[in-house]
């Protein structure tokens, strides 16, 4: 399977601490670990426009690799229909009960074995977050628990194809694992619409492809080439040989970052301070007025992704200060 060769030496660089390199692919990128973690180092010059990653469609984790499996019969039966992703999720925790005997194995067992984003996030480390993003980190921490509480009666259902108990293996613990890995390492793929999900389904995951770093500076080209039915990554700038080669999961702010990756980019151009509408209902609370203004900015989409960057407040924010400073009187 194609898949061996994406993961190939990733079993030998885990086990030595990410200190061995091992080339990769067609011997243009090496595994290397660094500050940012595991990554992929270029082995000669890259010009703008030259490929960096090519990787076939059958190397691909797909609700279409999900639907064909053993568990298609089951997804494709059930009523309400599953989203494309609790069936990647799904999937993924099934392989991995499966061990060694998975296709897959080689991939999964070098996932993480859990994450940094909100859904793993502690009470204790919830409290430390500014309202508003602790607001957005409980949501998705509750998203996570809703979906496993409300599918156990599916997961059940999956119980002809484990070999233990459908409660011990799909648990809340191995789903959330699984909905962070696609969550943070898929990249955007829009798949033909089905009889047998709902919803958008725009998840891939790629093996090897998965382990290129984010980078807000960089530019690269990324998409699936209908022609040669591969994902491919191409270069927008130069790369010096021996640079870890970088991709853009686009113009992010760090709370975006970590909200939804579960890290934060050092000298992120795109960082910006969020202003809570606590904080200016605090500081405005002797205004008389201030209810209907609330009210008003409320109605139109005005009281969210208020924030200031380096250039200074942004227009969302200037529009809602300019209302909240009239005269009380309205």
């Amino acid at each position: 399977m194609c898949l061996q060769w994406a993961v190939a030496g990733l079993e030998e660089l885990q086990g030595k601490g990410g200190t061995n390199k091992k080339a990769l692919s067609n011997q243009s990128l090496f595994l290397t670990s660094n500050n940012t973690g595991r990554g992929l180092q270029v082995l000669k010059n890259v010009k703008p426009g030259d490929m960096l990653i090519s990787l076939p469609e059958s190397c691909l984790l797909t609700t279409s690799t999900v639907l064909n499996s053993y568990l298609g019969s089951f997804i494709k039966s059930w009523k309400p229909h599953l989203s494309p992703l609790l069936a990647l999720c799904v999937f993924l925790v099934c392989e991995r009960h499966r061990g060694e005997a998975s296709d897959w194995f080689p991939y999964i067992d070098v996932l993480p074995k859990s994450y940094t984003c909100p859904a793993y996030f502690t009470d204790e480390v919830m409290a430390l977050l500014p309202p508003s993003v602790q607001r957005k980190a409980r949501e998705q921490r509750e998203a996570v628990l809703e979906i496993h509480s409300s599918n156990k009666a599916f997961f059940r259902s999956l119980q002809p194809v484990l070999t233990q108990p459908a409660e011990d293996v799909l648990t809340y613990e191995a789903l959330r694992w699984a909905w962070c890995s696609v969550n943070t390492r898929s990249v955007f793929m829009v798949h033909s619409s089905n009889d047998f999900l709902r919803g958008q389904d725009v998840y891939a995951l790629a093996p090897f492809l998965d382990l290129l770093n984010h980078c807000p500076d960089v530019q690269v080209k990324a998409s699936f080439n209908e022609e040669t039915k591969c994902y491919e990554i191409r270069s927008v700038s130069r790369m010096l040989q021996y640079q870890q080669a970088f991709i853009n999961y686009g113009s992010h702010d760090n709370q975006r970052l970590m909200l939804e990756y579960g890290f934060v980019a050092p000298c992120n151009p795109h960082s910006v301070v969020y202003v809570d509408k606590d904080l200016i209902a605090d500081v405005l609370r002797g205004d008389q007025s201030l209810e209907q203004k609330l009210k008003f900015l409320r109605e139109n989409n005005f009281l969210h992704n208020l924030t200031v960057s380096g250039d200074g407040p942004s227009w969302r924010l200037m529009t809602a200060l300019r209302l909240l400073s009239l005269p009380q009187t309205l």
